[in-house]
């Protein structure tokens, strides 16, 4: 009974934040956000101390529950080690190992260390819930949107605008390679010895292991039932019961229950160790536990399509070098974002202006930064700091964003078609939302003379619409500059 409510809360968990991932209408958002909110270093990182508490209680009572039923990343090991064919049904998959402390414990210190230091590139490598948010926005994503294309592909040829097209496109040549390679090491663990990854080399189990230890709840054995089957051990995903020495190394185990329904001679019960044992109905116990797992989980709790008419191929814009990186409003500084985002890509896949790409620096690997080639960053929209779940993209409202100053326009004269074309343009002036870019001659003394743009850096908010609908091709006339510390004009 334990092990049926843990695969129908684990299932539940795994499809709802796969959709948050997936859907880019923003509707998995209004209704499953607090998904993200649960996860343990999203929940350190934005100092919500109701979750971290509850996490903590939660262990001390159940055991490492998280791993099994909140982590998707967790979840995600169980579905590819399920997945492994066996040759002989008669033989187990796993097998009694002992605890691989000299990697363990250096990965978590590693971790913390980085975490503390602000080098970001260390942290998303190793936080699972950004790991499992990478692989679902890499390789996930573009095949839902690409059915949801289709399917708007024939509501369009029935005169129904239900669904609409998504642009699918690849953001980041490093982070498909890095998530890929992490993906088929995942998936060699999982083939391997199941629960490895999650007992070797994630911090956040090691760290919910010191609590898992004192857990109220475990799974013990009754020596007097034992015959010695190795039942248990050889359906341990987490490879942590020696059924000869009848013992359980609690720390690595995630309470996903497949030892107890193994178990033919009822040698195994998850109950309190030091109360003494009675005759309990296992039923109404299995019930009361998962009703505790479930009710503990719920109280922690516009896109375009780009046309040329078919007269001409328009040639896509290439990001410019810029010296200092564009980091969301409401990121407040370079050194905050980099500090607190895990690099989850959640903002990435939420994004509905395809404005946040993974970034490529070594310091900030994989977290994202903001470039303006396929959209810019409309004052009206707040979903990357709605969604963020770390708070490295505080809440903000939309008249607070029109307000904050993330970089700051420059015009690069050579690639101005004013001047290379000697036609009239000002797109830039005309679409700036806050009136930072005036249209001005060349030559302040000849009013035949090409006019270009002049930039007001003091009322410029770095939106980049400027550098997104400028027509020069590949480069930009005119491109925002980040700036490390947010201002507010």
């Amino acid at each position: 009974m334990l092990r049926k409510i843990r695969i129908a809360l684990a299932t539940v968990t795994f499809l709802l934040v796969t959709w948050l991932f997936v859907d880019f209408t923003g509707t998995a958002h209004r209704f499953v956000a607090w998904l993200a909110d649960l996860q343990f270093v999203p929940a350190v990182l934005a100092l919500n101390v109701g979750v971290v508490i509850a996490l903590v209680v939660l262990t001390l009572l159940l055991g490492r529950i998280y791993c099994s039923v909140i982590c998707p990343l967790g979840i995600l090991q169980d579905l590819l080690a399920h997945l492994r064919p066996r040759k002989n049904k008669k033989v187990g998959r796993y097998s009694f190992s002992p605890e691989v402390k000299w990697l363990r414990y250096p990965m978590m210190v590693l971790f913390i260390v980085a975490l503390v230091a602000g080098v970001g590139s260390v942290v998303v490598l190793l936080e699972p819930y950004s790991s499992f948010g990478r692989i679902v926005a890499t390789f996930l994503e573009p095949l839902y949107a690409m059915g949801n294309n289709v399917l708007a592909g024939i509501a369009e040829r029935h005169e129904s605008y239900a669904f609409w097209h998504e642009e699918v496109w690849l953001r980041s040549w490093p982070t498909l390679i890095i998530t890929g390679s992490f993906f088929v090491l995942l998936v060699v663990l999982a083939w391997i010895g199941g629960r490895t990854y999650c007992n070797t080399i994630c911090p956040v189990g090691t760290i919910l292991s010191f609590l898992s230890r004192f857990s109220f709840l475990k799974i013990n054995f009754d020596e007097s039932k034992c015959k010695n089957c190795s039942a248990c051990t050889k359906s341990c995903k987490a490879s942590c019961i020696d059924y000869k020495n009848h013992k359980v190394d609690y720390s690595r185990c995630v309470v996903c229950g497949n030892c107890l329904e193994a178990c033919k001679f009822e040698a195994l019960k998850y109950d309190a160790p030091f109360i003494h044992r009675k005759a309990v109905d296992e039923g109404r116990r299995s019930f009361l536990i998962g009703a505790a797992m479930a009710t503990t989980t719920a109280a922690m709790a516009q896109t375009k399509t780009k046309m040329d008419g078919g007269l001409a191929e328009i040639e896509d814009k290439v990001a410019p070098e810029r010296k200092t990186p564009l980091t969301p409003p409401g990121s407040l500084s370079a050194r905050h974002f980099a500090q607190h985002c895990t690099g989850c890509q959640l903002c990435v896949a939420q994004c509905p202006n395809q404005v946040l790409r993974p970034s490529t620096g070594l310091m900030t690997l994989m977290q994202p930064t903001m470039s303006y080639e396929r959209g810019y960053c409309r004052p009206e929209c707040t979903r990357c700091a709605d969604v963020c779940p770390t708070d490295a993209i505080r809440p903000i409202r939309p008249e607070e964003k029109s307000s904050i100053q993330v970089g700051h326009a420059v015009f690069v004269m050579k690639n101005c078609v004013a001047i290379n074309d000697e036609v009239e343009c000002g797109n830039c002036a005309r679409h700036c939302p806050t009136g930072a870019i005036q249209m001005v001659h060349l030559d302040p003394d000849d009013e035949w003379s090409p006019r270009i743009p002049a930039v007001n850096e003091a009322r410029c908010i770095g939106c980049g619409a400027c550098e997104n609908l400028c027509p020069a091709r590949p480069f930009s006339a005119i491109y925002v500059e980040g700036h490390e510390v947010h201002q507010l004009i």
